[in-house]
């Protein structure tokens, strides 16, 4: 009896209904599911511990029979990758990243983002082809620096892209130099003071 609980119970954010907008399909094929839009398609392979059903416009997460507690663990993350999944084919996802350091550029050619950071290799970083790439020229009171747009479908990877950019020269703390999310506040530390 204990255990036929455990298996009925749902996890709260998971259980509550994703409200598919005009213009996108959600498909779900043995373990794969396809979500399609304006903006592109996304496809993710679903956990055996949940199944998904479509009615009205919408679809719910529900935990799959004898999957127990793994079933109300994966209901809740299945819904929010889900719900991603709707936002990026129908909306997008846009990250900025800024270029801030003397002699800092980024160029992006062919699928190839070419970063100068001021490292003794100049990264060259393939960026896939779901991912839009647009390099602007930011003038802020006098200072000129590069930004890089980033756009895509696909909220996971968008992230992970960001990330590996921003990674190849991490902002320092003591004057700000390197690659920062637009936006990004950089806790500056003072540096040390000569002797008086």
């Amino acid at each position: 009896m204990a255990t036929e609980q455990a298996q009925q119970k749902q996890s709260r954010n998971g259980k509550k209904p994703v409200t598919i907008p005009k213009g996108v399909t959600v498909a779900v094929d043995g373990g794969k599911l396809t979500v399609k839009g304006s903006k592109g398609e996304v496809v993710r392979v679903l956990r055996p511990e949940v199944v998904l059903e479509q009615k009205d416009g919408t679809v719910t997460v529900a935990p799959a029979e004898g999957s127990g507690k793994f079933g109300t663990q994966y209901q809740g993350l299945t819904r929010a990758l889900l719900q991603n999944m709707v936002t990026g084919v129908s909306e997008g996802y846009k990250v900025s990243l800024d270029f801030r350091g003397v002699g800092y550029r980024a160029e992006f050619n062919n699928g190839i983002l070419k970063m100068t950071v001021g490292l003794s290799h100049q990264p060259e970083l393939p960026i896939p082809p779901v991912v839009s790439v647009k390099v602007e020229q930011i003038d802020m009171a006098g200072t000129k620096f590069p930004r890089v747009h980033l756009e895509s479908v696909d909220k996971d990877l968008l992230g992970q892209v960001a990330a590996h950019i921003r990674s190849q020269r991490p902002p320092e703390p003591y004057k700000g130099k390197g690659v920062r999310y637009t936006g990004e506040k950089i806790r500056e530390k003072a540096g040390k003071s000569g002797k008086k």
